[in-house]
């Protein structure tokens, strides 16, 4: 049977809010493909034939015009035979990498040529893995490779929405030994799981179904990480706050820039005393919060 894939380039700023779009209305045969390194971003779905193609998309069209946003190519759709329908997507992944840490596309496994020392984490668009390509992923995990490199790898790391696991699996491979990664969706905790097989990291990462109070109730971790939206992290600022074992780290992305000092404001009243700074990285931002030294 031949698969047909609709896509159109769309705004890179605009990744995350057609993200959202997808995951609220149930568009489970579409995915968001962002490349920070280009800067540039394609929607794409995949459909059994054409007339479901068009379907899917007089059905998605009014929801990004009223999420304000405006594809910048006009959608095309084509034929993709019997070639594995992943290979459609490998002229949008890259390597990348910070410092001793990899994020790689699986399929280079047998050509990517890694430094002696250095550690990598394969990843699987099949399996809705991603690149960890977007500025809200890298962010966090450039946070968490500098931690570290100063503060050692002893602590707990919490991984709260979890996604498909690339945070809390980035932190097995930097050597932390105790870490959980919990989602609200079963099926990011299922996939989480996949690409934790993937890399060879299956039971060295803790990964349940739950949300910001279920997921953080009586834990404690040295590291908490959230790369979730942001009224959702400024709703759960006191279970996240309070998540955070004294000399630990505070880890927030998901902020679009424009939103960051709203962020700032309320974590500042919710973690009175703690020290924060913020990243910018194209149209995204992050707050990393301390609590004071005692």
């Amino acid at each position: 049977m031949h698969l047909f894939e609709l896509k159109a380039e769309i705004p890179a700023a605009a990744a995350g809010i057609v993200d959202d779009i997808l995951l609220e209305h149930g568009f489970e045969r579409w995915s968001v493909f962002d490349d920070v390194i280009v800067r540039r971003a394609w929607l794409a779905g995949i459909c059994e034939s054409e007339t479901q193609a068009g379907e899917e998309w007089t059905r998605l069209a009014p929801l990004l015009a009223a999420g304000g946003v405006a594809p910048l190519t006009t959608p095309a759709v084509r034929a993709l035979g019997d070639a594995d329908w992943r290979d459609s997507y490998k002229a949008h992944f890259h390597p990348w990498r910070f410092e001793r840490l990899h994020w790689v596309p699986v399929w280079l496994r047998d050509s990517y040529a890694l430094p002696t020392g250095d550690k990598v984490l394969w990843l699987d668009p099949g399996l809705a893995f991603g690149t960890g390509n977007h500025e809200t992923t890298r962010l966090c995990v450039e946070r968490l490779v500098v931690r570290a490199r100063e503060q050692g790898v002893k602590d707990r790391v919490i991984d709260a929405g979890c996604g498909s696991g690339i945070l809390a699996l980035s932190a097995a491979l930097l050597g932390y030994s105790e870490i959980e990664g919990f989602d609200n969706d079963a099926e990011a905790v299922r996939v989480s799981g996949e690409n934790a097989e993937l890399n060879r990291l299956a039971g060295r990462v803790q990964f349940a179904v739950g949300d910001l109070v279920t997921g953080l109730a009586s834990r404690q971790a040295g590291v908490v990480l959230a790369n979730i939206q942001a009224d959702v992290l400024m709703r759960f600022a006191n279970e996240l706050v309070g998540a955070v074992a004294p000399g630990g780290t505070l880890i927030l992305s998901g902020i679009l820039a424009h939103e960051n000092e709203v962020v700032r404001a309320a974590f500042s009243r919710a973690a009175p005393g703690w020290t924060m700074d913020f990243r910018l990285l194209g149209e995204w931002s992050d707050v990393c919060l301390l609590p004071p030294a005692h």
